[in-house]
């Protein structure tokens, strides 16, 4: 019984890892489609009915080009660590609530802090073994914004953890019942999605890839295979932010088909952003983290804890 359970398990995520490559890969086609018509023009239309095989041709493409590597860089950490950003970001995954409850984690909120902390050293890896000045420019850049925003998203968590007394993921959903966190907190919605940004390295905040100062910055080195996983492993993230803001603040019912409708729509917004906001300057990112939303999400974090102590004296 045990060994069947393990089993199902395992071809469980095996189909959730295999539909986030394919969401991802249809991510893509919408970004440039999306970023087309902003810049009133078509996107990709070619390959396919209205460019709908342009994912897979470009993937093809990618894994089948010459693989470089810089002469000097430390090659196994050079290779792996692309391979390994992937794998993190696909391991997030694990945690999202499902009709079977895959895993079930009673610890998803902590398992989700604990794997995306950990996507930092594949970036910061990846500059420093490629031996190249842009590279470890890109890299250190990432590395500093990704752990500033790491703190102000982990508080504004923790403001929503005060009120349901849980780290189950599933859970977030259930207190939403009635009504949705966002109209309860809106402050703390705007700010979690503006860090979401700032954590997936997305425009405004694409400061790694500032190809006009960095030469697209800690992946410059890489090509091919290389460059297909870190850019995988981008989207993913992006797909799994959008989830996890739906699961946070749009209700997040897992067993609903509008969760799918809301989880497009908020993967919408990250390409729309991206279209519409010129980059943001550095040091005024750096000055919006630790000036500006951590001070209001601790703020808030004491607000929500004096509001459910309050609320457990009072049924007390």
């Amino acid at each position: 019984m045990y060994v069947k359970d393990m089993v199902l398990l395992l071809v469980i995520s095996l189909v959730l890892v295999i539909c986030v490559l394919v969401g991802v890969a249809f991510l893509t086609l919408m970004e440039r489609k999306v970023l087309g018509y902003i810049q009133i023009r078509k996107g990709p239309n070619k390959v396919g009915f209205i460019g709908i095989l342009q994912p897979f041709s470009d993937a093809i493409k990618l894994f089948t080009k010459e693989q470089t590597y810089p002469i000097m860089s430390n090659f196994l950490m050079y290779y792996m660590s692309p391979v390994f950003n992937l794998f993190l970001s696909l391991m997030l995954w694990m945690c999202m609530p499902f009709l079977t409850f895959l895993f079930g984690f009673n610890l998803g909120v902590l398992y989700f802090l604990c794997c995306s902390s950990l996507s930092v050293y594949t970036v910061m890896v990846a500059g420093w073994s490629s031996n190249s000045n842009y590279a470890l420019l890109g890299g250190i850049r990432s590395v500093a914004q990704t752990i500033s925003y790491e703190v102000s998203l982990a508080l504004i968590l923790l403001s929503f953890l005060y009120l349901i007394l849980s780290l189950n993921i599933y859970d977030l959903g259930k207190y939403q019942e009635m009504t949705w966190f966002i109209f309860m907190s809106l402050p703390l919605c705007m700010m979690w999605l503006v860090s979401s940004l700032a954590e997936t390295n997305r425009t405004p905040f694409d400061f790694a890839e500032g190809e006009s100062e960095l030469v697209s910055g800690f992946n410059v080195e890489y090509s091919s295979g290389g460059f297909a996983l870190i850019f995988l492993a981008e989207y993913s993230s992006i797909l799994f932010m959008s989830m996890f803001c739906v699961m946070m603040f749009l209700g997040g019912n897992v067993f609903d088909f509008s969760f799918f409708v809301k989880l497009v729509i908020m993967s919408f917004f990250w390409v729309w952003v991206r279209g519409t906001l010129p980059r943001y300057r550095y040091d005024k990112l750096m000055y919006l983290c630790w000036k500006s939303f951590l001070p209001v999400s601790l703020n808030f974090l004491i607000f929500f804890l004096g509001l459910k102590l309050m609320l457990l004296g009072l049924t007390i």
